[in-house]
């Protein structure tokens, strides 16, 4: 919808909008005092309507401002009126501020040109807004609303149209777009996720065709998208958007290659299709406990991680059986080890990665639970194993069941809900969340005459082995075991 089609309806919200921020009237008035533009842009207008459009008239926390000032003239604007200012980013036009609370981005009007080998704009300053606008990502990250006193609403590519309309366009031609800087394919599939977007069909094709220019962005920025695009509501849109375009195969090729793999343990077409569900389930259960109080992150990138993950390893395992079955036998092995490698390479924290493999590795064990035939020693190792992703490895395993027959998913969940209430009972009883042997390094040391060194870890180790096995132990007891132990070593 161009500029000169926005409704006064919508100009008049537009105003309102800004007028909420005085910070916003302020800086339009020190600029247009100085004899210079200031817009309100990006994001931040798009995120502004479509608050307006939910009943909940607000401008984001972190504003983008674009203006025809130079970076040198911003910083002397802002001078004793901003709290603070920061210009890390004033090679590209960029200079930050805090005002009272209010962080804002002001950027020259930009007329880039991009090399076309990395992601990096030759800098140019612009001599109008609109060719600022025409170099942005999406139509509905190309609208401006003026700081001036008359709040006009500049839209020359149609983005208020395409928002009401869920619709995902760009400025100039997809092709060009995503040449320019090819990590706006990924932004595309956030949008799906983020704003309930549907992209057109040049920007799919477009996507298609230059999935292979994804190998240009560095693994830091490929992460942070796909991060985003996981931490959103509903995600699953946007991911069989990032698989079907061949994004996939280029960033996390492991899981495009789960398509039509069949899993014998569930009615599905396929392998991708059941991780997708589990995903779903995850995140509902997540949100579930999260309403309920319990003690949970939410969004929580490690569980929505495993979840879409938790089977990478069957294609490698698949093998075919008499009678046509399929079996995945060790998936969960090399699937924890597929997992590590590929989070690793898209520079995911070490954390995230051991704590997403863990999982991984793990959630198969329930299974050999059968009717409740494990020994107290073995819900004991399952909840050690866990450690403090034991809350987590519960939702990963429950939402794992994704069978249609309600008679096999009913028993599941009765069988893992006796699981859990038998973890309980020992837990009253015993100390599960930190499973210690009975007897510390001093008084191993001071019980077997040793000092510090590899024997008083071997000593402890065997201790730990006991506690799981047969529970706490008393003091007479544990040293007794200590005892006999060290004997049997010929020491």
């Amino acid at each position: 919808m161009p500029d000169a089609a926005v409704p006064d309806a919508v100009q008049q919200t537009v105003r309102d909008l800004v007028d909420v921020s005085p910070v916003l009237g302020e800086l339009g008035e020190r600029f247009a005092a100085a004899g210079f533009q200031a817009h309100l842009v990006g994001g931040s207008v798009r995120d502004a309507l479509l608050a307006a459009g939910a009943g909940a008239p607000r401008v984001p926390g972190d504003l983008d401002v674009t203006t025809d000032a130079r970076p040198e003239q911003t910083l002397e604007l802002l001078r004793g009126w901003a709290g603070s200012t920061w210009n890390q980013g004033i090679a590209f036009g960029t200079v930050g501020a805090e005002v009272r609370g209010v962080r804002l981005e002001i950027t020259t009007f930009r007329a880039d040109r991009y090399d076309r080998e990395s992601r990096n704009p030759e800098v140019a300053w612009g001599s109008s807004l609109v060719d600022d606008l025409v170099r942005r990502d999406f139509t509905v990250n190309a609208m401006a609303v003026s700081l001036g006193p008359d709040r006009t609403v500049t839209d020359p590519f149609g983005g208020l149209g395409d928002l009401l309309a869920r619709r995902l366009r760009t400025p100039g031609t997809p092709a060009d777009s995503f040449a320019d800087d090819p990590l706006r394919m990924l932004r595309a599939v956030r949008f799906v996720a983020q704003l309930g977007l549907t992209p057109d069909d040049e920007v799919v094709e477009a996507m298609t065709g230059m999935a292979g220019e994804l190998a240009r962005i560095t693994p830091e920025r490929v992460q942070t998208e796909l991060s985003k695009t996981l931490l959103q509501d509903s995600p699953r849109a946007a991911l069989e958007l990032f698989v079907e375009t061949g994004l996939a195969d280029v960033v996390l090729p492991e899981l495009g290659a789960l398509r039509m793999e069949i899993d014998e343990h569930h009615q599905h077409k396929d392998v991708y299709t059941h991780s997708l569900t589990v995903l779903d389930q995850a995140i509902a259960r997540e949100r579930e406990l999260a309403a309920a109080g319990e003690d949970v992150e939410s969004p929580d990138l490690v569980l929505r991680l495993a979840a879409l993950l938790h089977d990478l390893g069957k294609p490698a395992t698949r093998r075919h059986e008499a009678r046509g079955r399929v079996s995945f036998h060790h998936h969960e092995v090399v699937g924890a080890k597929l997992v590590r490698k590929r989070l690793t390479a898209l520079r995911y924290p070490k954390d995230v990665v051991e704590a997403v493999a863990r999982l991984t590795f793990l959630h198969l064990r329930f299974h050999g639970y059968g009717r409740g035939e494990w020994t107290d020693s073995a819900v004991r190792r399952y909840v050690t194993d866990a450690g403090d992703l034991l809350p987590r490895l519960h939702t990963l395993v429950r939402s794992d069941c994704t069978t249609r027959n309600k008679r096999r998913a009913a028993t599941l969940a009765a069988t893992y809900e006796s699981l859990e209430k038998r973890i309980a009972e020992l837990s009253e009883a015993e100390d599960l969340a930190r499973v210690r042997p009975d007897l510390d390094g001093n008084a191993i040391m001071e019980l077997l005459g040793i000092g510090p060194g590899r024997e008083v870890g071997e000593a402890w180790r065997y201790l730990k082995e006991l506690r799981l096995e047969r529970g706490p132990l008393d003091r007479d007891e544990a040293e007794a075991e200590l005892l006999a132990w060290w004997a049997t070593r010929g020491t």
